[in-house]
């Protein structure tokens, strides 16, 4: 691996590693009826929320700007690119697409698949994209040209996992990291398609990592409830945790963030319950509780508030409870309690200027922006007939892009 991915990641505790006592949870504060600024109330008050359907017309709210309706199942993920007006979505149909955001049409069929692809992104400089299916398939494909970003190639197929459980590029360099349902996690360098490191130690389906901000360190987390820290140059965990320390049993791990300074991670169980993760240290160093017992926590999502990038920051949580929790890790406090009708599936921050805001994704079929200084709904989207599975942000933030269980993708204009 290239000196800028590998460099050994300086344990500098400077901002300290923050400990958490329960007893010191603020109460939950649910949302108020009065802070909706969705500009679109006259028609809330027009239009039914039906899923019935006569003929062709639709009968329920639609906020959206664009449709995507080219799968032909549900839609699970989607991903935007990171400067041009391009998306790609992946679904049941076994098929991805890479489409333009301003008019819905097909850019590349993203084929190959036998199976369902459950996991697409874009890499970091948005030159390549790849896919990751139930078939355990990696197939990426690349631009091509430096100034067309409407021509791409199929570049390769990466063999190795069972099951794909996502996908992952790294922050800095064209390298890409997937965890497999076969309890493994692969690494390969792009373009050649080479892999670099087979990560074994984990006992269950590797549910969720990331790659630290830094792009120093790999963290892994799988359905038996074990925590990895890795170094990418290395098949040897830098730490372990696992649920025979009772301090981190949280009934197996279902999603997992990890903070801007790349020091601390926040683990969510399949219990509902939270863990705050030392990286630095290896240990738990507090729990967190406003998720309602037996509720999975399904996102988890740091939200860098003061716009610095480090520090702990914000984290906000959704759970299958419906709930969106906002803590202030610098105060290890509840700020507020936020409500969906249904389970939270995705979480997503929007970038600076505005990182004060971060998007919910729900089965109530809603997308609904949100400040989190404040707790104060700022935008509510709605269009879908199903639950949302997949949310992603383009344009610096001005277009939310979903996913959908109706097999339709949407474009919302945020504006921001």
């Amino acid at each position: 691996m290239a000196s800028d991915r590998t460099e050994v990641l300086d344990h500098d505790d400077e901002e300290g590693d923050q400990f958490i006592d329960a007893n010191d949870v603020l109460e939950e504060v649910p949302e108020g009826e009065d802070q909706p600024m969705d500009e679109d109330e006259d028609d809330d008050e027009k239009l039914g929320h039906s899923n019935d359907m006569d003929g062709d017309e639709e009968v329920f709210e639609d906020h959206s700007e664009q449709h995507f309706r080219n799968h032909a199942k549900s839609v699970f993920v989607v991903s935007a690119h990171p400067t041009e007006p391009l998306a790609a979505s992946g679904g049941e149909d076994d098929l991805g697409y890479i489409w333009n955001i301003t008019d819905g049409q097909v850019i590349e069929k993203l084929t190959g698949h036998t199976d369902s692809v459950t996991s697409i992104a874009f890499s970091a400089d948005g030159e390549m994209i790849a896919t990751g299916g139930m078939d355990g398939k990696v197939r990426v494909w690349r631009r091509v040209g430096k100034e067309n970003w409407k021509n791409w190639e199929f570049l390769t197929e990466l063999q190795g996992p069972d099951e794909v459980m996502w996908i992952r590029w790294h922050p800095k360099g064209n390298v890409l990291l997937a965890g497999s349902n076969d309890s493994t996690i692969w690494l390969w360098q792009l373009p050649s398609g080479n892999t670099m490191q087979v990560f074994a130690g984990h006992t269950g389906s590797v549910q969720c990592g990331e790659f630290t901000p830094d792009g120093k360190r790999i963290v892994t987390a799988d359905a038996d409830g074990i925590l990895i820290l890795w170094d990418p140059r290395s098949p040897t965990p830098i730490f372990k945790l696992t649920p025979e320390d009772a301090r981190f049993d949280v009934d197996g791990i279902t999603s997992l963030a990890v903070n801007p300074a790349s020091t601390l991670a926040v683990v969510g169980g399949a219990s509902g319950s939270l863990r705050v993760v030392s990286l630095s240290k290896g240990e738990v160093v507090g729990a967190l509780g406003g998720h309602s017992e037996g509720d999975s926590v399904e996102a988890v999502q740091f939200i860098d508030v003061a716009g610095t990038g480090a520090g702990s920051g914000v984290v906000v949580t959704g759970g299958t409870d419906g709930k969106a929790c906002i803590w202030d890790l610098s105060t290890m406090r509840l700020r507020a309690t936020l409500e969906h009708q249904d389970a939270v599936t995705s979480i997503l921050a929007y970038p600076q200027p505005n990182g004060y805001l971060f998007v919910s994704g729900s089965a109530d079929k809603t997308l609904r922006t949100w400040d989190a200084r404040t707790g104060t709904l700022v935008w509510e989207h709605k269009g879908h007939q199903g639950p949302i599975l997949g949310v992603a942000l383009g344009l610096q933030g001005n277009v939310v892009i979903s996913a959908g269980d109706d097999g339709v993708c949407l474009v919302f204009t945020t504006a921001v």
